[in-house]
């Protein structure tokens, strides 16, 4: 069995808890930003509270609060009940989803809804542990963060910013995104969180690692709870606070789940930033794809565009992009024109000449996993070409009806 954690990475003693939940609390009420779901959640009651709450934690999964905002207020303008989303259509998320990325978020969270809808009667699961087993998309976290914000249970919450805090707070330095050291996190999480204010104390702590304690050049100095951090009082003094009745877990060799490897010391440099630490991440795969924006005249001499559906499952499923083609690396361009021109006769069901496509240029533009080269080419098209929308999902665009289309970030770029 793997050693238990040394006292140095745990919360044992219930005066210092006390000291830091009232600490983080108080610094929360002064400082926390006026964000518009925290509004909505202090504004309302039932399912509008955790509607708002629910809406907000799935668009910021790996997402930015400053990005989420705008997406977030046109949403719950749209869709300000759970009944109104269940009603809307695929298409209509896809549309107002576009440009956020991982585009799946979205379709679970529509998908959840209708189930709420449909087979719990409109009742939202109240717990933690029902919410992430009956709801598509819902996380431990998001689970966490629902049933403490909007209900009150006192469950913690881990993201990668509480992730951070607790790392530093306790000397945590082994792999972050371990799952024995997120098991670890967890507990941590549980046994903190304040009974009386669990959803003011897991939003405290997350404000606090988006805030302050941020991964590059922490506020160290404006930390409500920096008496209480491990990572600082070394950063200071050179070594880890003393541990009564604990040997000096700081520098053990492997004998600590919780401490850094052997071969990953202490860096003076780097103080509190030494932690978290995370195992090296996996270099995106390099992807080539041929994209060909089809032009033609509409009736008024304004340009009109091709694009064509995704498929329901995968990358950037069910949103709409210009006819595109993968490539195999190192192909030439005489060979790309070719392939390129027989995707394009299957949607056109007309010859297409490999020599009429011009070469554009190339975009790059990087998933989380994917590292996508766009080879783009255009083609202008003579007269009316009709398409069977039975056989293939498409339909000519004007810019401006592009642009309100359900497209991606990259497709953007493309035209």
């Amino acid at each position: 069995a793997p050693a238990p954690p040394s006292a140095l990475h745990r919360f044992s003693d219930p005066g210092e808890v006390e000291a830091l939940r009232g600490n983080l609390l108080a610094w929360y009420d002064r400082c926390k930003r006026d964000l518009p779901w925290r509004a909505l959640v202090r504004g309302n009651i039932g399912k509008q509270r955790w509607g708002a709450m629910w809406v907000s934690e799935i668009m910021l999964q790996q997402t930015q609060v400053a990005t989420v905002i705008d997406y977030y207020n046109r949403w719950m303008q749209k869709w300000p009940t759970l009944q109104a989303l269940a009603q809307a259509s695929l298409e209509e998320v896809n549309e107002l989803w576009a440009g956020l990325g991982y585009y799946s978020r979205g379709k679970r969270l529509q998908e959840a809804a209708r189930k709420v809808v449909s087979e719990l009667a409109g009742h939202m699961p109240r717990t933690a542990e029902d919410l992430q087993k009956l709801l598509p998309g819902v996380g431990r976290y998001t689970a966490g963060a629902i049933a403490s914000i909007s209900y009150g249970q006192a469950t913690g919450v881990v993201d990668g910013n509480v992730i951070r805090v607790l790392c530093r707070l306790r000397c945590i330095g082994a792999d972050s995104s371990s799952p024995a050291v997120i098991d670890q996190l967890w507990d941590m999480a549980n046994a903190l969180v304040d009974r009386s204010r669990p959803g003011d104390f897991n939003q405290a702590l997350m404000e606090l690692g988006a805030t302050v304690c941020v991964p590059k050049a922490p506020l160290c100095g404006e930390c409500p709870v920096k008496q209480h951090c491990r990572a600082r009082h070394r950063k200071l003094f050179g070594k880890p606070p003393p541990v009564p009745d604990v040997e000096d877990c700081g520098e053990c060799v492997g004998d600590c789940p919780l401490c850094p490897p052997a071969t990953e010391p202490w860096d003076s440099s780097l103080g509190v930033t030494n932690f978290p630490r995370k195992a090296a991440k996996k270099q995106p795969r390099a992807m080539r794809t041929a994209t060909c924006v089809l032009e033609q005249r509409g009736c008024r001499g304004a340009p009109k565009y091709l694009i064509v559906q995704r498929p329901n499952s995968g990358l950037l499923a069910g949103l709409w992009e210009f006819p595109s083609l993968p490539l195999p690396q190192d192909l030439q361009e005489e060979k790309e024109r070719e392939v390129l021109a027989d995707h394009l006769q299957a949607w056109m069901g007309q010859p297409v000449a490999a020599k009429g496509l011009q070469f554009i240029g190339e975009v790059i533009h990087i998933f989380s996993h994917i590292h996508q080269t766009y080879v783009v080419y255009s083609l202008h098209l003579d007269g009316d070409v009709t398409l069977d929308p039975a056989s293939f999902p498409s339909r000519w665009v004007t810019e401006e009806e592009f642009h309100a289309s359900a497209v991606s970030t990259a497709m953007k770029k493309v035209l």
